[in-house]
């Protein structure tokens, strides 16, 4: 996008929301770099230079813009449209990988050498995974000075600095202001209750939360997920630590609310919320794709902005989904419910009734078959792959290969197309998984008029793509189908 220059141009002089995120626009006379929104006048054209990422924009001299917060847009929606190696890399930076593993780490991960990936991002991008990271640890950094009181030798390692000098000298240098001055301007943010954080998550409009937030209820498993008092509480394992998330839709952002263990965890935390209800999407984009077959332009035009509903926990999701062949929702979230009291990590919960954490799948790996309640078949499919996600054989995690992780999940036994491609939409993310077995797909299909065979629906649908995840929500969307009720 930050390439066709044409089109950057047009979206700054208009003020475009619907590209914040997909570029930024540094100016050469006042050397400061915006979203394409910015409220202020639009430059000069010969003054514009368009960089595909905040840290490109940083790594150039630039500062962010104190009037729009560049640095606080949503995400490229790239990343997770996108399979290769890029996105690949850009998805476990958010995640935390390189705060955590260093760059060796995240080569590790994706299967490359460090000389590899760097020479990759900067052909791409402009810049390298150090400073990719560093960007996100200033942006880390800003939500602590502005939504707690923390010391700011506390918000330097929470945000993953090594110094309080590297803090304040990264502060000065991305934000143009102080870390106290920062403070100050963001006195009106407040915790909701002792101990919560609580930051606002922007995305860009239309989002329609109905089918977003009636689906991760419907299929809440007790105990790890809840609704509760207008919004969806989860809890999240984040490497040696975990956190209670609270998420509540509001017309221009979501709420989220935070109860952390470390601190240090803060931006993966926020990370992992943002992937779960899908908000670096583009909904212009694929609603006007959408819109082009007749037969999805009312649903489209009906409730605009659908989101795929996803999942914080890759490897979790993956045996729920298993554990929910062929039975019903309330049946799956009963077997579910029944390995998360077996098994799962005890936490406390001040807010609510969340209980667990979801079981690692090495805590699974010596499950006793016989104390699942379903055929043979599944009992075996759902050790099998407890066993491929513990050693590794199966990577569903942030930087992993899509199509790779479908075939080694087609290879275990008991599970089927369904399965595969409902773990592709939800747990790894792939903007054009398609279901055409479901049964809500199939009745939908029907009353549509389109064709409820699944050969005969992946062959119409071929227009969809590749955008077929976000096609099935407005398929769902037919009927009374329970996901698309927002709870009361």
């Amino acid at each position: 996008m930050h390439q066709d220059t044409e089109r950057c141009i047009r979206a700054v002089q208009s003020r475009d929301s619907r590209f914040d995120g997909w570029f930024f626009t540094a100016v050469l006379s006042t050397g400061i770099y915006c979203r394409p929104s910015c409220p202020v006048p639009p430059p000069k054209v010969v003054n514009m230079r368009f960089m595909p990422t905040s840290a490109a924009a940083q790594q150039a001299g630039f500062r962010a813009c104190k009037r729009c917060r560049p640095d606080a847009s949503p995400g490229s929606p790239e990343w997770n449209q996108r399979a290769d190696l890029t996105a690949r890399a850009m998805r476990l930076i958010a995640d935390g990988v390189v705060d955590r593993s260093g760059v060796s780490g995240l080569a590790s991960r994706l299967g490359y050498s460090v000389r590899q990936v760097e020479r990759h991002l900067r052909e791409e991008l402009g810049t390298g995974p150090l400073a990719l990271a560093r960007a996100q640890r200033a942006q880390t950094a800003r939500l602590l000075l502005e939504g707690t009181g923390l010391p700011m030798a506390d918000v330097a390692f929470a945000a993953g600095f090594s110094s309080v000098r590297s803090f304040n000298d990264t502060v000065r240098e991305v934000f143009a202001l102080a870390p106290t001055e920062l403070r100050r301007r963001g006195a009106g943010s407040e915790l909701a209750a002792p101990g919560v954080l609580t930051v606002r998550l922007p995305f860009r409009e239309p989002l329609c939360p109905d089918n977003l937030f009636g689906h991760l209820v419907e299929t809440a498993v007790p105990g790890v997920e809840e609704w509760r008092d207008g919004a969806f509480r989860c809890s999240l394992r984040l490497g040696t630590g975990h956190a209670i998330a609270s998420l509540r839709p509001m017309p221009q952002h979501v709420v989220c609310g935070l109860v952390l263990s470390d601190l240090r965890h803060l931006s993966t935390a926020i990370a992992r919320c943002r992937r779960l209800l899908d908000l670096d999407a583009d909904p212009v984009a694929v609603d006007d794709a959408l819109r082009a077959d007749p037969v999805l332009q009312p649903l489209v035009d009906a409730a605009p902005g659908r989101r795929v509903p996803r999942t914080t926990d890759p490897e979790g999701f993956a045996v729920r989904a298993v554990l929910g062949q062929q039975v019903s929702t309330a049946a799956a979230r009963t077997h579910a419910a029944r390995l998360v009291v077996a098994h799962g990590t005890p936490i406390d919960d001040p807010h609510g009734g969340l209980t667990h954490l979801f079981p690692e799948p090495s805590s699974l790996a010596s499950l006793d078959p016989a104390r699942l309640a379903f055929p043979t078949s599944r009992r075996h499919a759902v050790l099998r792959l407890v066993e491929a996600l513990a050693d590794g054989s199966v990577d569903l995690g942030a930087g992993g290969d899509w199509q790779e992780a479908r075939a080694r999940l087609a290879a275990l036994p008991g599970i089927g197309p369904w399965t595969v491609e409902m773990i592709a939409m939800r747990a790894l993310g792939d903007p054009d998984a398609f279901v055409p077995s479901d049964l809500g797909v199939r009745a939908a299909a029907q009353r549509l008029g389109l064709p409820s065979t699944p050969g005969a629906l992946t062959r119409r649908g071929a227009p969809w793509r590749p955008w077929r995840a976000y096609a099935v929500q407005y398929l769902w969307a037919v009927g009374d189908h329970p996901v698309n009720q927002m709870p009361s």
